[in-house]
């Protein structure tokens, strides 16, 4: 039976990191290691990581601290300390059904082809359950045009091989928030994700400390996600295409945004022309 190594990244959440630890030790899948990454936190996450070390008496929950340097330096540090071939990733405020991990594993077992898998959610917001929206449903396959848009996939939900992230490079840690948009797009420009309709994590959302309610103009962090996807030379033509109109889309609207405020918006759209003008000449090569 294959290792899984869960990388739990937290600052200052300790008492919904007690919850989410206490998820993956109720899991039955047996094989599980627990890495649980502080990013600074000063709140006592330490003493709650070591009650659960306590109490399991043997060696599966690992504690890591370091200073405060974002999810993304955090769940890359997990996944560097992890000995399993297979990584999944818990957000410090969501939850786990018992058979996530064994469902998944199954199907990694099943089909020596997968490489990653994602199940379906179950969403709370400020303890009340709410249904998605359409945009942001799940679903399986090549899903890598509907991801330029938004978000698909949740790390929570995902399991992969370890192999596959390495070679894709992790999470960037230069991005403070849409990290996880950037990795999904690099990944699915790749390959499919397969999507197990089972709703086996429970995403909690609404809290004041989510990231998405620190920053303003997400959009930002997502331009420069696709700035460097179409550096990479990863994309194929159509890909390509489809990154392209996505940028000049959200450069638009950060360009309007801006004015809106009373700042200057016109770098959006410079950085926009700018890759037209690349795409120009990239066409007239081929």
């Amino acid at each position: 039976m294959p290792r899984v190594s869960v990388v739990i990244p937290t600052h200052n959440r300790r008492d919904v990191v007690r919850e989410a630890i206490a998820s993956v030790t109720a899991q039955s899948y047996p094989d599980v290691e627990v890495i649980v990454v502080d990013d600074g936190s000063d709140d006592g996450t330490a003493a709650v990581v070591r009650e659960f070390q306590a109490f399991q008496a043997f060696d599966v929950i690992q504690y890591v601290y370091q200073a405060n340097r974002g999810v993304s330096a955090a769940r890359n540090v997990g996944v560097a300390r992890a000995r399993g071939e297979l990584l999944a990733f818990l957000d410090s405020d969501d939850l786990w059904q018992p058979d996530k991990l064994a469902h998944q594993v199954a199907l990694f077992q099943e089909h020596a082809d997968v490489q990653i898998c994602q199940t379906d959610e179950i969403w709370l917001r400020n303890g009340v359950r709410v249904n998605p929206h359409r945009k942001h449903r799940k679903t399986g396959g090549d899903i890598f045009a509907r991801s330029l848009e938004l978000c698909l996939v949740s790390p929570s939900a995902v399991m992969m091989r370890r192999a596959l992230f390495e070679r894709v490079g992790g999470f960037d840690e230069t991005l403070p928030a849409c990290e996880d948009y950037d990795l999904w797009l690099r990944i699915t420009a790749r390959m499919p994700v397969h999507f197990l309709a089972l709703p086996l994590v429970v995403k909690r959302g609404g809290h004041a400390d989510q990231l998405s309610h620190q920053f303003w103009g997400m959009d930002r962090f997502r331009v420069q996600s696709l700035c460097q996807l179409l550096e990479s030379g990863v994309l194929a033509e159509e890909q390509r295409r489809l990154t392209l109109e996505m940028l000049r889309k959200k450069c638009a609207i950060l360009a309007h945004g801006a004015q809106k405020r009373g700042q200057d918006g016109t770098s959006y759209l410079a950085m926009a022309a700018r890759y037209d003008t690349k795409e120009h000449e990239h066409v007239s090569l081929t």
